[in-house]
């Protein structure tokens, strides 16, 4: 088996402004933690040089018109149009070297796609990818260009059929737009109920148009969904979705905002529950494309996305965080340890069985729609 890393250095240095939940300096505590912990020179795995996406890759999804007025926003300035189009204040903001940092996440993760397409390695991943809630011609959520969506459609010109999972606290919204009226892809969202959380979208029964109804699962979870019930519905859907499609390329993007002590959100999960769905995807044995996404606390994503590499690689890590790193970077940890305890909680009444109920309805209602490929 054999992985690669895609990173720059560069992309930890962009600066959403004082007071943005979204600090790319998380890139970098992900990989120097790698590096502490010993998983940056792995036997059969490689750290690659991230690229910056072309043109024309971004026009796999985006309009020519959106991919100026982000180019313009490059120096710090909010361009003629840019409020038009979700650009400028809040969510997204202008900030020097957006364009350039844009391309560059978005480079990184179709060049993941295509090393694991052309059979170069078997796993990649790119953790600063997933911005999943980019649409055509407008920003959102803080994401510019959906590199997940640029990725997937790359690899279904190369001939692939494409399972994405997201295990985001936010419904993947902008890839399940890009793929919803196609039986190529399948998207697979498990997200804080958008009753309760932006972007408002990802109800059960949002499942595909027309003749590719069962092509889009969504499973919304209400607030203070912990560990076991989120994995447990995971489990009752994802092994059964991806048998029934039978993908070339799994996928998945990986936020972190799913954790108790994430800012901006309400679940209750943990490295544990996180460690499972991703061990899970290493045990189905696809070539895998693996993402990045959410995460407010930067520790919970330097810890979880070091445990899924060293997954992806087939290795374990000690339990501890090392000495050196936590020495240099102990603001942003509240603890030594890289998991989480055990979580001993779960959930009852109405809220379970609210999940109970969705879950059964995706068994029922969805997943008999999925096809494979056709002969």
């Amino acid at each position: 088996m054999s992985t690669a890393f895609i990173y720059s250095e560069k992309l930890g240095s962009y600066y959403y402004g004082k007071g943005h939940p979204m600090k790319p300096l998380r890139l970098t505590l992900t990989y120097e933690l790698i590096t502490a912990l010993g998983l940056s020179e792995l036997p059969d795995s490689v750290i690659l040089p991230a690229r910056r996406a072309t043109t024309e890759e971004l026009l796999l999804f985006h309009t020519r018109k959106y991919i100026d007025i982000i180019n313009e926003a490059d120096t710090g300035v909010i361009p003629l149009d840019g409020q038009a189009h979700g650009i400028g204040a809040g969510d997204n903001p202008v900030f020097n070297g957006l364009y350039d940092w844009s391309c560059l996440s978005t480079g990184a993760s179709v060049q993941a796609a295509e090393l694991v397409a052309s059979g170069e390695v078997d796993r990649a991943f790119n953790i600063s990818g997933g911005l999943h809630h980019a649409m055509p011609a407008r920003a959102s959520g803080f994401c510019y260009f959906n590199d997940a969506a640029i990725a997937i459609q790359k690899l279904v010109e190369l001939g692939a059929r494409v399972a994405y999972v997201d295990i985001d606290a936010h419904h993947g919204d902008g890839v399940e737009y890009a793929f919803y009226e196609t039986d190529r892809v399948l998207t697979i969202s498990l997200h804080e109920s958008g009753q309760w959380l932006f972007p408002g979208t990802g109800a059960v029964t949002d499942r595909g148009m027309n003749r590719y109804k069962g092509y889009a699962l969504n499973m919304p979870f209400p607030p203070e969904t912990c560990d076991t019930e989120f994995v447990d519905a995971f489990m009752e859907i994802v092994p059964d979705a991806l048998e029934k499609f039978a993908p070339d390329v799994l996928v998945t993007q990986l936020g972190v905002d799913t954790f108790y002590t994430d800012p901006i959100t309400h679940l209750n999960l943990s490295t544990n529950g996180f460690e499972a769905m991703v061990r899970f995807f290493a045990e189905t044995g696809l070539p895998w494309v693996g993402l990045g996404g959410g995460g407010y606390n930067m520790s919970n994503v330097a810890r979880a996305w070091a445990l899924t590499w060293a997954i992806m690689n087939g290795t374990d890590v000690p339990d501890s965080i090392p000495k050196e790193y936590l020495e240099t970077n102990f603001e942003f940890f509240y603890s030594d340890k890289l998991r989480d305890p055990k979580s001993t909680h779960g959930m009852a009444g109405k809220d379970k069985r609210e999940i109970e109920h969705d879950v059964e309805y995706l068994k029922r209602e969805v997943l008999p729609l999925i096809q494979g490929p056709q002969k």
